[in-house]
C-alpha cells in the first residue's frame, strides 16, 4: 500500500505537542523584546560623538525610544544587583569574618551619593570604551546599579539570618550541602522579601535616572538619550509640557514593566510563603497564567528544567553527617581576632591617607562646613523616617494582608516610589522664591519623596509573608488593637521594617544631595545641609570636597546604622523569628 512521505501524528499527540493561542501570544512578546533588545544594542555601538551631532530632543516622538533605552538600563542594573545580592549577600550572612567586612561597606555604599560615585567612575568607563557610547552607557548603568543594589543586598541578608530554624533542622537532616541548601531552602525562603525588594529597587533607580542619563561632573557633560536625559533637559529649559510628557512616559513604562514582570513574579514567589496552611487568596497576574498555559514553550523549555534539576542535584562540598550538626567544636578565637586586627588596620591607614589628602587640599573652615551641613541632614532624615514610619507601616500592613488590594496598590506604589523629586523642582522653587519660605524646611520633604516607599514595600512583603496559620492563630484567640500589634503582627514584620528603615534612612541621605539643592532655568534655591555642599563641589567639579563631602556622610550613616539598626537587626534575628 503506498504511504505519504509526511504522516501527521495522531490527533490527541498533535494537541500535545502543537502550540495553542497562548504560545503564539508569547511567542510575539518575546520577539517584540528581542527585536528592542538588539536595536538598543546597536545604538550603544556608536561613537560618542554622535552624542553632540544628534542630541537630545524635547521632541514627544523621541520619547518612546528614550524610555526603551533607559528601561534596558534599568533591568542591566537590576540583572547586576540580583548577581551581586545572591553572592555578597550570601557570604555575609554565613560568615561571621565577612560580615565584619561587608556589612560596614554595604552601610557606607549606600550613603555615597550617586554624584558620588559618577565624579569617580565616569573617566573609568569611557577610559575603558574610548571614543564610545558604551562606555557612558556603562557609567549610567553602574550609577543605577547602586542605587538598587543594596536595598536587595539587605532584604536578602536579613532572610537569610531569620531563616526559621525547624527549616534549618530539616535541611540538615536531609544532608544537603551548600548548593543544595541555597537554591532549596534559602533562596526560595528570602524570595518574597527579595521580590518586593527588587521592584522598590527598580523605582530608586527611577528616582535617579536623571543624574545617572544627564552626567554632568565638572568639565564633563554627557547627555544619554533617554527620559533622565530628557526630563534634565526640560528642566534647564523651564518647559511644562516637556515635563508632563517625561512624567507620562514614565507612568507608561512602569504600568508596562508591572504587568509583564514584576506582577508575574509576584504571583510566582507566591508559591514560596512559608506556611503550613493554604493561603485563601494568592496574587494573581494574567501574563503568569498565559505563561502556565503555553503548550510548546513549556515542551521548548524542559530540557533546561531537566537541566536545572540534575544542577540541583550536585553535592559541591562533601555530605555532612546528621549526627555532626548538633555538635559544636570549640573553636580557636585567634582566626577571628587576627581577622578583626587587619580590618582595624585596614581602616586606620585609609584614614590615614584620607586625611593627609585632606590636609594638603582642605582648610579647618572645609571640615567645619561638611560636619555642620551632616548635623543639619542628620536632623532632617531622623524626623523624616519617623514621620514616614508612623504612616506607612499601618498602611504597608493593611495592604499586605489584603492580596487584591496589594495587586492594585502595588503599581500606584512603584510609580510613587519612582517619581523624580526633579520634576517636582519647579513648584518647589517658584513657591519658597514667591512666599519667602525657609528652604531649610520645606525643601526637606524632597528628600523622603522616593525613600518612603522602602518602608511601604518592605512592610507590605513582610505582611504578605507572615504565615496563613498565624493570621487564624490570632483570629482564634481575638487579638485586637494593641495586642494585636504587639504579639502577631508587630514581630511578624518587624525585620522586614528594619530592612526598610535602613535603607530608607540611608536612601534619604543619598536623596539630600538632588533635594537641598534645586534649579529651575537659571533659578536656585538650597538648604544648608551635607547634600547641598556635595551637590555644589561636583558642579564645579572640586574633587577635594567631593571627598570630604562623601566621606563625611559615610561616617554619618555607618555611626547612625551602628547605633540604631545594627542593635535592631541582632534584635530581630534573636527574638523574632517564624519557628
Amino acid at each position: 500500500m503506498f504511504r505519504p512521505f509526511l504522516q501527521f501524528p495522531p490527533a490527541p499527540l498533535r494537541a500535545r505537542w502543537w502550540p495553542n493561542a497562548y504560545d503564539l501570544i508569547a511567542f510575539a512578546l518575546l520577539i517584540a523584546a528581542a527585536v528592542a533588545l538588539a536595536h538598543a544594542a546597536m545604538e550603544t555601538r556608536a561613537p560618542l560623538a554622535a552624542l553632540d551631532a544628534a542630541p537630545v530632543s524635547l521632541d514627544p516622538a523621541r520619547l518612546p525610544d528614550y524610555a526603551l533605552r533607559t528601561t534596558l538600563r534599568m533591568f542591566a542594573a537590576m540583572l547586576a544587583s540580583l548577581l551581586f545580592t545572591f553572592t555578597v549577600a550570601t557570604w555575609a550572612a554565613k560568615s561571621r569574618r565577612a560580615e565584619r567586612l561587608i556589612v560596614p561597606a554595604l552601610d557606607i555604599l549606600q550613603s555615597v551619593p550617586v554624584l558620588g560615585f559618577l565624579s569617580f567612575t565616569v573617566a573609568a568607563f569611557l577610559g575603558l570604551f574610548p571614543g564610545r557610547q558604551l562606555g557612558a552607557e556603562c557609567a549610567a548603568v553602574f550609577a543605577i546599579f547602586t542605587s538598587q543594589a543594596w536595598n536587595m543586598a539587605f532584604s536578602f541578608y536579613q532572610s537569610l539570618r531569620t531563616l526559621p530554624r525547624d527549616l534549618d533542622e530539616v535541611a540538615r537532616g536531609f544532608g544537603l550541602s551548600a548548593w543544595q541548601r541555597f537554591w532549596r531552602l534559602e533562596a526560595p525562603f528570602a524570595m518574597p522579601g527579595l521580590v518586593w525588594n527588587a521592584m522598590m529597587s527598580m523605582s530608586g533607580g527611577w528616582f535617579f535616572i536623571v543624574a545617572s542619563e544627564a552626567i554632568s561632573v565638572g568639565h564633563t557633560t554627557i547627555a544619554l538619550p533617554g527620559v533622565g536625559s530628557y526630563l534634565a533637559l526640560a528642566i534647564a529649559r523651564e518647559d511644562f509640557a516637556a515635563v508632563g510628557w517625561a512624567v507620562a512616559a514614565m507612568a507608561a513604562v512602569i504600568a508596562l514593566c508591572d504587568q509583564l514582570v514584576f506582577r508575574p513574579v509576584v504571583a510566582w514567589a507566591d508559591k514560596f510563603r512559608s506556611e503550613q496552611t493554604a493561603s485563601q487568596q494568592r496574587p494573581r497576574s494574567w501574563m503568569y497564567e498565559l505563561i502556565r498555559r503555553t503548550r510548546a514553550g513549556k515542551r521548548a523549555l524542559r530540557p533546561l528544567a531537566w537541566l536545572w534539576q540534575r544542577a540541583l542535584c550536585l553535592r559541591l562540598r562533601p555530605r555532612v553527617p546528621v549526627a555532626a550538626a548538633g555538635v559544636v567544636a570549640p573553636a580557636s578565637p585567634w582566626p577571628d581576632r587576627l581577622w578583626l586586627a587587619a580590618l582595624l588596620l585596614a581602616a586606620a591607614a585609609g584614614a590615614w591617607l584620607a586625611l593627609d589628602y585632606g590636609r594638603q587640599h582642605l582648610q579647618a573652615d572645609d571640615l567645619r562646613a561638611a560636619f555642620g551641613g551632616g548635623l543639619a541632614t542628620l536632623l532632617r532624615v531622623v524626623v523624616l523616617i519617623a514621620i514616614a514610619s508612623a504612616i506607612w507601616v499601618p498602611v504597608g500592613v493593611w495592604i499586605g494582608l489584603r492580596p487584591r488590594w496589594a495587586q492594585r496598590a502595588q503599581p500606584v506604589a512603584q510609580l510613587l516610589a519612582a517619581f523624580p523629586a526633579n520634576v517636582l523642582f519647579p513648584a518647589a522653587v517658584i513657591a519658597i522664591l514667591a512666599t519667602g519660605a525657609n528652604p531649610d524646611v520645606w525643601l526637606s520633604p524632597l528628600m523622603v519623596l522616593g525613600t518612603q516607599w522602602y518602608i511601604l514595600f518592605n512592610v507590605i512583603a513582610g505582611a504578605s509573608a507572615v504565615p496563613t496559620d498565624l493570621r487564624e492563630a490570632a483570629s482564634v484567640y481575638r487579638l485586637r488593637s494593641w495586642t494585636w500589634w504587639r504579639r502577631a503582627i508587630g514581630p511578624a514584620v518587624f525585620p522586614y521594617y528594619v530592612t526598610g528603615a535602613l535603607t530608607a534612612s540611608g536612601g534619604s541621605w543619598n536623596a539630600s544631595i538632588v533635594a537641598e539643592l534645586v534649579t529651575w532655568g537659571d533659578r536656585k534655591v538650597e538648604a544648608y545641609g551635607l547634600g547641598s555642599y556635595i551637590a555644589r563641589a561636583t558642579e564645579a567639579g572640586d574633587f577635594p570636597r567631593i571627598v570630604l563631602g562623601v566621606a563625611v556622610m559615610s561616617l554619618f550613616v555607618t555611626a547612625f546604622n551602628r547605633a540604631l539598626w545594627r542593635p535592631l537587626y541582632a534584635y530581630a534575628e534573636r527574638r523574632l523569628r517564624l519557628d
